[in-house]
């Protein structure tokens, strides 16, 4: 008899800025992690945009390099692509991550193998609204400015963001140097009235992953960041359970 339990394997497409190691980290490992309570696999291949200090200029100039990533990773047959940057997503204007979906989008079907396309900025968006959010506080790693276009950003989705944290680290591997630990401490300098779910992290560059589950444990209501919503947002287009065994009330299994 044919076993019922043959693991489908699936490929994971990552366009990466060329400055970040935390998106290949934090993501695989919410995705192992799942591995060990469901029977799917996955494979992880990324495509990297040039991109070393996280100013508005550099990001635009990163952004118009995602085009080539993924026609790059569509040639590898990836079964789901996500495109980080989210502050390179939300510096381009209000809801920018709907056309760069379409755009991406595009270059697969030209490329003869549609695939799917998760970007971080628009699966955090959705994933605050999948967890029920109308007030959210928000930490980045990002210079004043920057954080305030993410503040805005957010707020253009419909969201009230009661108070964020600006920690201004204008070296993108400095960012990646942060120990997520820290958030524990840093998290406490928000001000959470009222705030339905916190973001630990606002960038798939700034490590939270280990912090995450913690701080939900501590404060009581929904913890996420923009690595775990990316994932989330795989996992959907993927069709599989959005489901592990990290990563805090989104990837419990309810939603």
């Amino acid at each position: 008899m044919p076993r019922k339990d043959i693991m489908k394997k699936y490929r994971i497409g990552q366009i990466v800025p060329s400055s970040n190691v935390t998106m290949e980290t934090e993501i695989p490992a919410i995705f192992r992690s799942r591995e060990t309570i469901l029977p799917e696999r996955f494979t992880f291949h990324s495509s990297r945009m040039r991109m070393k200090k996280v100013t508005k200029e550099e990001l635009e100039a990163m952004d118009a390099m995602s085009l080539k990533c993924a026609q790059e990773l569509s040639d590898a047959h990836v079964d789901v692509m996500g495109y980080a940057c989210l502050v390179a997503i939300m510096s381009m204007g209000r809801g920018y991550h709907c056309v760069s979906e379409v755009n991406l989008h595009q270059e697969t079907i030209a490329n003869d193998f549609p695939t799917p396309i998760v970007t971080s900025a628009g699966a955090l968006i959705n994933g605050l609204k999948v967890l029920g959010a109308k007030k959210v506080a928000v930490i980045t790693p990002y210079m004043r400015p920057l954080t305030d276009m993410v503040v805005d950003y957010i707020e253009h989705q419909g969201f009230e963001v009661v108070d964020s944290i600006a920690l201004e680290i204008p070296d993108n591997l400095e960012v990646a140097a942060q120990d997520p630990m820290n958030l524990l401490e840093i998290y406490k300098r928000l001000n959470l009235e009222g705030v339905d779910v916190l973001v630990a992290s606002a960038c798939v560059q700034m490590p939270s992953l280990e912090a995450i589950d913690l701080i939900q444990k501590e404060i009581g209501i929904p913890v996420t960041s923009a690595a775990v919503c990316t994932t989330y947002e795989m996992m959907k287009k993927l069709g599989i359970e959005a489901k592990s065994a990290i990563g805090g009330e989104l990837l419990s299994g309810r939603y």
